[in-house]
């Protein structure tokens, strides 16, 4: 169905008289949507599980021949050197001869297939795989020479909102499902020009979860219904940015970009134990990602650790002529260096009472971070409703979203709009809408002005600044710890840059993390103190099965 490029390709690798192996198979999932439908969280009681749209088999197949010469005996030796290892570790590797490119790309292709080709570990998390990466990483074996970033050789996963001129980006929906742009998203340029390989695509909540409303965190039409590794069908996956946080935890690349409008990173970064930053808007480019709110979208990074996580912010910050945001942001990035030998002492941090009182895992970290040298600071936030953030998200995506159709799309997509997408999905709702689109229908139904909208966003804008700047200037604070993607909207509306790294997993293992809130362009703080918290407490696994 989806992808006859891959099948095309498939079949230029394998020759005519060899007929390549089915790995997936579709199974009766009725079972499993039985047991869920009894999950204490309504959002867990799926309707679907499997995609009805993407063949598996078609992602790995023009890889067949490679894949099957690699072996499972050369995939288990390589794991010591691959999994959980930071970037620079593995250009180590690199660099003396223990690891190539080529064999790093083709561990990571085959960890893929192994796990998502079998039903009692599959995630659910890549919709494309790019049939040329392979071919990608010989070349860059053969021009090492010309490596000045340590990104160089990295294979990274995109979320599917992100656009790449070889493979579909969909946002997840039915009616992109063969949407493929003429042109990279600018941080897909970026991350080239480094040297970075592109691993492939990752399964999201559709439309950055502003589709249905009360439904599953993770789930697309094209990817279906994305799993967490540390409880699958047990623990959500947080969204929007769901495939990139799972394909991190289950180590199926070096890194993956997500993208965040209030939560989509720190979400599914904190319920997968990964590092997710959401940098402040305008140090990232947007241009060329399907927008939700061109007020509070970012991309951004999410890795295995706060190192990783530095280096990849360093490869996609970049001023862009097309995104005037961006040109305005200061471009001032952090030392690699200062990240790793970064120390709390004389860090001021404010925790937030009704957390401590409420979470133990919040109450050990603070714990952790006051041993370790920093001074933290309690104190009761503000009560700061957010009226009106809802008409922000629908005001922009209403005129938004016809925009990137019109500038950055595939030709034939051009004139599509919110009202087309409800359209579309109304031809067969249980096939393109199980969960209804309640989120798309209420875009349409808000009749905000662009006065009103400027003034929401205003208005929004000093409240929640206030909330955080208030204690911050009061007690003389670095940063305020939050949890998980906990004050996600008030940072976004602040425009404040978030970082969150795992600090431990709850007694049935369900991961969390600390959270970090500072203002505007202090992401150099924000990984400092990060990677020394990290480094203070180890909190991340491997998920179980995973390892």
């Amino acid at each position: 169905m989806r992808y006859i490029i891959y099948l095309a390709a498939c079949f230029i690798v394998v020759s005519c008289s060899q007929t390549p192996i089915v790995y997936w198979q579709q199974y009766d999932e009725q079972e499993e949507l039985a047991q869920n439908q009894e999950h204490e969280n309504p959002r867990m009681r799926y309707k679907r599980i499997q995609s009805k749209f993407l063949d598996k088999n078609t992602l790995w197949a023009p890889f067949e021949k490679e894949l099957n010469k690699f072996g499972a005996a050369k995939y288990e030796a390589l794991k010591p050197l691959i999994l959980e290892q930071d970037i620079p570790t593995i250009q180590a590797h690199i660099s003396s001869g223990k690891l190539s490119y080529e064999t790093l790309t083709i561990f990571y292709l085959y960890r893929i297939r192994t796990l998502e080709s079998n039903r009692e570990t599959t995630l659910h998390a890549v919709l494309a795989l790019n049939p040329e990466v392979i071919n990608e990483a010989r070349l860059k074996d053969k021009n090492k020479h010309a490596k000045t970033h340590p990104i160089f050789g990295m294979p990274i996963l995109l979320k599917d909102n992100i656009n790449t001129a070889n493979m579909p980006t969909t946002a997840g929906a039915a009616l992109l499902e063969n949407h493929i742009p003429t042109k990279d998203a600018f941080i897909v340029s970026k991350l080239k020009e480094k040297g970075a390989l592109i691993l492939g695509k990752v399964n999201l909540s559709e439309w950055a979860y502003f589709f249905c409303d009360g439904c599953p965190v993770g789930y697309s039409a094209v990817g279906g219904q994305t799993l967490n590794p540390y409880g699958r069908r047990i623990f959500e996956t947080g969204g929007s940015s769901s495939g990139s946080g799972v394909a991190v935890a289950a180590n199926y690349a070096v890194a993956a970009i997500g993208s965040e409008t209030s939560g989509s990173i720190l979400s599914p970064s904190s319920k997968n134990s990964v590092v997710g930053l959401k940098p402040t808007i305008g140090l990232v480019s947007r241009t060329g990602v399907v927008p939700l709110s061109s007020t509070l979208d970012t991309a951004g990074p999410m890795t295995k650790n706060v190192t990783d996580n530095a280096i990849v912010l360093d490869a996609l910050a970049a001023a862009d002529a097309t995104d005037i945001v961006t040109t305005r942001a200061p471009r001032e990035m952090t030392q690699l260096t200062d990240v790793q030998q970064a120390s709390l002492k004389g860090i001021r941090l404010g925790a937030m009472s009704n957390l401590l009182e409420a979470d133990s895992l919040y109450r050990n970290a603070v714990h952790d971070l006051k041993a370790a040298g920093a001074e933290v600071i309690e104190y009761t936030p503000a009560r700061v409703p957010l009226d009106g953030f809802i008409s922000i998200l629908n005001g922009d995506m209403k005129r938004d979203l016809p925009l990137y159709f019109k500038q950055t799309s595939a030709p034939g997509y051009q004139e599509l709009d919110v009202q087309g997408v409800i359209d579309f999905n109304a031809k067969d709702s249980l096939l393109y809408m199980p969960y209804d689109q309640a989120r798309l229908d209420g875009v349409i139904a808000d009749t905000i002005s662009e006065k009103g909208l400027s003034k929401t966003i205003i208005d929004l804008n000093r409240a929640a600044t206030e909330f955080f700047a208030k204690p911050m200037n009061e007690h003389h604070l670095d940063a305020v710890l939050s949890k998980d993607n906990y004050y996600a909207g008030r940072a976004a509306i602040a425009f404040y840059p978030c970082l969150t790294v795992p600090m431990g997993y709850s007694r049935d293992g369900e991961p969390s993390s600390l959270t970090f809130i500072a203002p505007s362009f202090s992401e150099s703080r924000l990984l400092s103190i990060g990677a020394a918290f990290e480094a203070a407490t180890k909190h991340r696994k491997l998920p179980k099965g995973y390892q």
